[in-house]
């Protein structure tokens, strides 16, 4: 199914945006060609595409592309939907991918909450490395209840500015 065309685009404009936008990603520690999925979906005016359109876009393989939004599915930055009354499955990107990635993320603070007290109990509350592990115990709460206020803020901003969806 071919996208829908929006404003004429110039396609190495387009093109010259994924690889930058990818770039950007990449230097904040996204792997390569999951950055470059994301940034392809993101310049996608439906927000999703299918992976021949994917790999036609950037010029990559269909394992290269299985692979990335693999990566991404995990990360919860792309979801997976079948084409109707078709096997090919399509590629999403959510207007809400962000506060879904980074809600996400929540968990895996928990989990380092959770090591983090019991090196406090194993190393000892009194002793240079346990303060340590307590202060970064700390700050993980902080931000976590932070974290939280921040989203509901969010939400009402994004209500706000673009409506409920």
């Amino acid at each position: 199914m071919a996208e829908p065309s929006g404003a004429a685009r110039d396609p190495e404009a387009v093109s010259r945006f994924v690889e930058h936008f990818a770039a950007q990603l990449v230097e904040a520690g996204l792997p390569r060609m999951p950055a470059r999925v994301f940034g392809a979906l993101l310049a996608s005016d439906t927000g999703a595409l299918t992976s021949a359109e994917l790999g036609e876009r950037l010029r990559i393989s269909p394992a290269a592309v299985s692979g990335a939004v693999r990566y991404l599915a995990q990360q919860h930055m792309v979801s997976r939907e079948r084409e109707p009354g078709s096997r090919r499955e399509r590629y999403r990107v959510h207007g809400d991918q962000w506060y879904e990635a980074l809600t996400n993320r929540e968990a895996v603070i928990r989990r380092w909450e959770d090591a983090l007290r019991e090196g406090v109990t194993s190393l000892g509350a009194d002793s240079p490395a346990g303060r340590r592990l307590a202060e970064t115990l700390a700050f993980f709460e902080f931000m976590e209840k932070e974290f939280r206020a921040l989203m509901a803020r969010w939400r009402a901003e994004r209500e706000e500015r673009f409506g409920r969806r």
